[in-house]
Formats: structure tokens, sequence, C-alpha cells
């Protein structure tokens, strides 16, 4: 799971070596990869009826394969606007976002010691944001709160069809999102600006950052508690912020840095929390 959340974390860095690619057309391509390489992959991880079944599965599962589409073009049109550090941070709220979605819909509680991460990743989301008032500052952060809400979502209708009865089988899911997400922005991509480095970059993206990874963290998700994947994948966000600042000179700003603490740390403090709880509980 920490290879997995290295992977994941080089999309930024990565983002910032291309050449001419730009908005859409990023998207689109990265889209795209992904879905060959899942094409390829998933027949091998589910037998070649993989995709047949996927015509009879529930609604559930297309929903989730939307939520990972919004997830897929906002990140990556995100990172065109705003910092790697702003849209990293961001999407860490995924945890809390899920909270209150999952209150709202299906009841679910939201402890109190929630309610206080909540009200402190707002102060540290305020600070980071509070001094960025250009227009495409402000478009990149309302793209980046897509990815958390969209993942909130995404999560809250596979737990509640699991719930019922009806898995949703993420790795498909995952290869409908690719799929919608770059039939959504192809038109926009269009005309092609990339050149052959750009396409090389944009292919890794694809396979080895979201592709593969999120294979990965499906099987890592079967022998990991839902409370370790959490915390580990924090390290996304510290990895990321690393490797732009390292590997593309992107230094986050004194706000960035205190803010983007506060929101961590209020993860870090309420998954160790509950975690705590849970194990006396039991």
């Amino acid at each position: 799971m920490v290879a997995v959340t290295l992977a994941w974390s080089t999309a930024g860095v990565v983002s910032r070596h291309l050449e001419s690619a730009r908005s859409f057309e990023v998207t689109f391509w990265r889209a795209l990869f992904t879905a060959v390489t899942l094409l390829l992959i998933l027949p091998l991880l589910r037998g070649r009826r993989v995709f047949s079944d996927m015509r009879h599965a529930g609604t559930s599962f297309w929903v989730s394969g939307v939520c990972w589409s919004v997830m897929f073009t906002a990140f990556m049109l995100a990172l065109t606007l705003t910092s790697v550090a702003n849209v990293l941070v961001t999407m860490s709220l995924g945890p809390l976002f899920t909270a209150l979605v999952a209150r709202i819909f299906i009841g679910h509680r939201i402890a109190l010691r929630t309610w206080v991460a909540i009200a402190a990743a707002g102060v540290g989301i305020a600070i980071m944001y509070g001094s960025q008032v250009s227009a495409e500052q402000i478009r990149g952060i309302v793209v980046a709160l897509c990815v958390p809400v969209a993942g909130a979502i995404n999560w809250t209708i596979t737990q509640n069809s699991h719930a019922q009865g009806h898995d949703v089988d993420l790795v498909p899911a995952v290869f409908v999102g690719a799929v919608l997400s770059a039939a959504a922005t192809l038109p926009m991509a269009y005309p092609f600006q990339a050149t052959p480095h750009d396409l090389g970059l944009l292919a890794y993206l694809g396979a080895g950052q979201l592709a593969i990874p999120c294979v990965l963290s499906v099987m890592c998700a079967r022998v990991l508690k839902a409370p370790e994947i959490s915390l580990l994948a924090l390290l996304e966000v510290i990895f990321g912020i690393v490797l732009a600042w390292a590997g593309a000179g992107e230094a986050p700003g004194p706000s960035v840095l205190t803010g983007g603490t506060l929101v961590i740390g209020a993860l870090l403090v309420n998954e160790l929390l509950g975690w705590q709880q849970r194990r006396s509980d039991s």
C-alpha cells in the first residue's frame, strides 16, 4: 500500500514535465491509457467473462463508474489550474466528505471526533486558500473539490450496496470510469498537441500511476483494515508535495504548509482515535 501511494503521488511532478499537452488533452490521454491497461489486466484478474458480466451489473456499479470518471477528470484538470499541494490536500478531505454524505443519505452517525476533524480541516482549507483569490485559483479549488465529493459518493454507494448483499466490483468500475472520462474529454482535447515525449509520460500516468496502483489497492483492501488504508493513503499527500518540490521546483507556500498540516493532522488524529475506539470495543 505504501508503494501504491508512492505511485499515485507521482501525477503532479510528472504533469509538470509535459511539453505541449494541456488541460482536457492531458485528462483524455491519461484516461485512455488507463482504460487500455485495464482492458488487458481485467481478463487476467476476473476471467474472460468480466466484460459480459459488466453488462448485467446493477445500478450501483454504473454509478460507481461515473464517480470514478468524475474523479479522474477533475483531478487532472485541477492540476492544470492550481498547485500540486493544493490539489492533494483538498483530495485528502475524502474521508470527512464521506462521513457527511453517509450521514445525509444512509443515516450513519458522525462521531464527535469526526465533527471536530471536519471543523479543523475547514479552518486548514481556509488558511490554504485565503490568500489565493485569482479566478484561476478559484476554478482550481472548485474542480479539486469534485474529487473528494465524488469519492465520498462512490464509497457510500459501494458500502450501501455491500450492506444489501450486492457487492460492487471496483476494478471493472475503474475501467468504466476511465472509458467515460476519455469519451467526455475527447471533444475538448482536439486538436491534439501532445508530443511523443508527452505521450510517453501520459502513458505512464495511465498505466503506472493509475491503473496498476488501483488494482493493487483493491488487493490491499482484502488484507488491510479500512483505517489502515485511510492512514496509509495520506502518504500520497506527503509524497506528492515532496516530489513536486524536488522534481519540479514547486515549493509550497507558508499558507499551504500551515493549512495542509492542519488538514492532515485532523485526518490523522480522527483515524487514530477511531481505530483505537474500534479496538477497545472489540
